[in-house]
């Protein structure tokens, strides 16, 4: 009878409904019924008394009375027969309405929409079996129930506005709500509301008709914060050559900062007060260096060396540094996956992607904490490829990094990676170390990714591309290369005139005969010009008119044999000239020191011939 209420309900304002028409009807039938019985009952007595009183008295009166008697025993026989066309249609109705009935029963029963009727104080009258399918309620757990205790403590006094609004006016606007479903989880619902009046006009119910958009709520998030992290990345590609470019100049001016005060130690005695300041002079130089290194660790600009990794060796291996890096009011808790897979990055970048994250995370713990590094394989399908940007589908292994700090807003969110933004005081921190492992992981392949919210710490994901080889190269110091000098001959090019002149003078006194020139087109004149061997052609990569891997093809055929050692100030091996470094070369990364600039030069020297690409 609830489901037959319900669609007697859903009618027309003052428009009666069919059950109160058949109820109607069968008072009607009830009242004809005993009417036509009493007046046959009485006919019939009647009839029997008066044929009884005249038949002896007068024959004639008696038969005449006796054909009104059947008069109007004719007329209660048309009344019983109306009586039993009403009872027809009666039932005619009845199965008419059972029918409707049958058919809002599938409706309900199949319908994605959810439907309850509520009344004036709020409580459900009813519930379509929907609300067991999709939420596990039964609908005796929720008719008569106030549909306050379900929906999301932030979301039931906007419900209530609703509720009354469309009592008050009749008509309130869609809503979206969160609902609980029995074992807890929350969905998203949004409703529309409609009111049912009673014959009077009043409004007595209201029928509310929802649906389940928890999906597509889900599918929009994913689709802004794909949208956020495509226009993120955008950015920071433009912020990226920005910043490089700045530090392929700044490298120049810090290059001969760093020689000249280096020189000028080398130069005045222990003793001397200025030597302190020219120490002061470099070291400031050297700090201003790690920064640039910084932006173009960002900016993906800087030499890597990448070798096939075990991240839970790495992890391992920086457990004891990492410990006293983030003191002692932080607990440290390593996670790491038995069946690790490899990867393919520089592990000194890896570390220092690491070291970044776990600084960062101490920041965020002021009052101490929990710092979990975790890693573990997994593969990026086609739908988690569709909401990080750049992550290309396959088989990866996941580094994740997790601490239970202050955490970040959206809009914190939106800037941590980019170069300078820090939400610390000033002078607490350089806005580089996010940057920084943004850099370093895009420029080795991977994605990184971040879940945080205020005062629930923060989660960071490094997606890294599996290694096809599955055997760790094992780690090895670097050979200290001999800082001694020789007396082979250097054609030195380079487009800055005081780092020119600077590097000239470092590699004269250690032995070197030197030809210089300023960009490739005169390095190819002093090379056609010069009769005698040249041992190494030490160039710049970026330079006017033709730049180092231009220069080092038309060298190699002008010069066969010609060692080559490139040096720059943005690593080198960025987009543009990824094709025309040869592997094989490592650049001279600027600003370097007399030291660097010796070793590397004799390390060129002593190596086999490489072949440059023409």
């Amino acid at each position: 009878m609830a489901t037959a209420g319900i669609v007697g309900s859903l009618r027309a304002p003052h428009e009666m409904s069919v059950w109160a028409r058949i109820r109607h009807a069968e008072r009607r039938q009830w009242w004809l019924w005993a009417s036509a019985i009493a007046v046959t009952i009485l006919l019939t007595v009647g009839m029997a008394s008066f044929s009884y009183i005249f038949a002896e008295s007068d024959p004639q009166v008696s038969f005449a009375f006796r054909d009104s008697l059947r008069g109007l025993f004719g007329l209660v026989f048309l009344f019983d027969l109306y009586t039993i066309y009403q009872q027809l249609q009666i039932h005619r109705i009845r199965r008419q309405l059972t029918e409707q009935e049958e058919m809002f029963r599938l409706i309900t029963e199949n319908a994605d929409d959810l439907i309850t009727v509520i009344d004036l104080d709020g409580r459900r009258l009813y519930t379509s079996p929907g609300y067991s399918k999709i939420f596990g309620y039964s609908a005796d757990e929720l008719v008569g129930t106030p549909i306050d205790e379900q929906i999301h403590p932030d979301d039931r006094e906007a419900i209530h506005t609703v509720r009354l609004e469309t009592f008050e006016k009749g008509s309130a606007p869609r809503q979206e709500y969160r609902f609980r479903q029995k074992d807890g989880e929350w969905h998203t619902l949004e409703s529309n509301a409609s009111p049912v009046r009673n014959q009077k006009g009043e409004i007595e119910k209201i029928v509310v008709v929802s649906r389940d958009i928890t999906d597509r709520k889900l599918a929009e998030q994913m689709l802004r914060q794909r949208d956020d992290q495509l226009r993120q990345a955008q950015k920071m590609e433009a912020v990226g050559r920005l910043s490089g470019g700045i530090a392929h100049d700044f490298n120049n001016l810090l290059g001969v900062i760093i020689g000249y005060s280096e020189s000028l130690e080398h130069q005045l005695s222990a003793d001397d007060p200025l030597r302190k300041s020219a120490e002061q002079i470099r070291k400031a130089g050297e700090r201003a260096a790690a920064l640039t290194h910084q932006l173009l660790a960002f900016s993906r600009q800087q030499v890597l060396q990448p070798k096939i990794l075990d991240l839970n060796a790495v992890v391992v291996d920086m457990g004891v540094m990492l410990r006293r890096l983030i003191g002692v009011d932080i607990e440290l808790t390593t996670r790491l996956d038995s069946q690790l897979g490899r990867v393919k990055a520089d592990q000194s970048q890896i570390e220092q992607v690491i070291v970044n994250l776990a600084v960062n995370a101490r920041d965020a713990m002021a009052e101490g904490g929990s710092l979990v590094i975790e890693t573990s394989n997994t593969y990026v399908d086609e739908t988690l490829a569709r909401g990080l940007p750049f992550l290309r589908p396959g088989p990866h292994i996941l580094l994740t990094v997790s601490d239970t700090g202050t955490g970040m807003d959206l809009a914190t969110q939106r800037h941590i990676f980019e170069p300078f933004f820090t939400t610390k005081s000033p002078g607490k921190g350089t806005g580089l170390g996010l940057a920084t492992v943004y850099g370093v992981v895009k420029q080795s392949g991977g994605v990184v990714g971040v879940d945080s919210k205020p005062g629930k710490g923060s989660r960071f994901k490094i997606y890294l591309p599996q290694a096809e080889s599955s055997v760790a190269t094992p780690a090895s110091d670097h050979v200290r290369a001999e800082t001694s000098g020789g007396n082979d001959t250097i054609l030195l090019v380079e487009d800055e005139e005081a780092l020119l002149s600077l590097t000239a003078a470092v590699l004269t006194e250690s032995g070197y005969t030197l030809l210089t020139a300023r960009d490739g087109i005169q390095a190819l004149e002093v090379a056609r010009t010069f009769h005698q061997p040249i041992h190494l052609l030490l160039t710049d990569v970026a330079m006017p008119r033709m730049g180092g891997p231009a220069l080092a093809r038309h060298m190699a055929d002008l010069r066969p044999g010609i060692r080559v050692l490139f040096m720059t100030g943005n690593a080198g091996r960025d987009s543009a000239l990824e094709t025309d470094l040869p592997a094989s070369i490592e650049p001279l990364t600027k600003p370097f020191s007399h030291v660097a600039l010796i070793k590397y030069v004799r390390q060129a020297l002593d190596a086999s011939e490489v072949e440059v690409s023409s």
